[in-house]
């Protein structure tokens, strides 16, 4: 069965074309969270002006929910992050390449006063509602869990005893 997603614009809040007011999503689907975005490449490497870098954004969105079998029209909320408000045009523009102008998502913008990494203009972070089940590594076993973890996988650190 797939989600059922209901894209809302209540009578009584403004109606952006840019985002839907409310997403409800009822669903036996997966629920996937990507972590903010920066507009940086494969190789760490930032791109260069404030498009360059939504642009690289949106490359990366797009290679995070590929990984999980998703695409743009599975995000139900978008949350962007500019260093300076006065590029929101620019980040409308990219953004409208590749959502759903019908059913757009949930979303929040906000200008910030910095980011973790020097240089970075934005980061962009979403929520994706998938239909079906994850594709999941088998579990290991006690033995090799003990020794190795599944590719992917961070091992936990040993307990320390009382």
């Amino acid at each position: 069965m797939a989600a059922n997603i209901r894209f809302i614009n209540p009578e009584g809040l403004a109606r952006s074309p840019a985002y839907t007011q409310v997403v409800e999503v009822v669903s036996p689907g997966r629920t996937v969270y990507i972590s903010g975005q920066l507009g940086t490449a494969r190789d760490g490497k930032l791109a260069g002006d404030f498009r360059a870098q939504a642009e690289q954004v949106f490359e990366n969105l797009a290679t995070a929910l590929a990984s999980v079998g998703a695409g743009f029209s599975d995000i139900v909320k978008i949350d962007s992050y500019l260093a300076d408000i006065a590029h929101l045009p620019i980040l409308r523009e990219v953004r409208a390449l590749h959502l759903n102008p019908a059913a757009p998502p949930a979303s929040t913008t906000i200008a910030v006063s910095g980011f973790a990494r020097a240089g970075a203009l934005l980061e962009v972070e979403a929520i994706a509602v998938v239909p079906g089940l994850a594709a999941r590594p088998p579990r290991p076993s006690a033995k090799r869990a003990a020794g190795a973890s599944a590719a992917g996988a961070v091992k936990a650190a040993p307990r320390k005893g009382k």
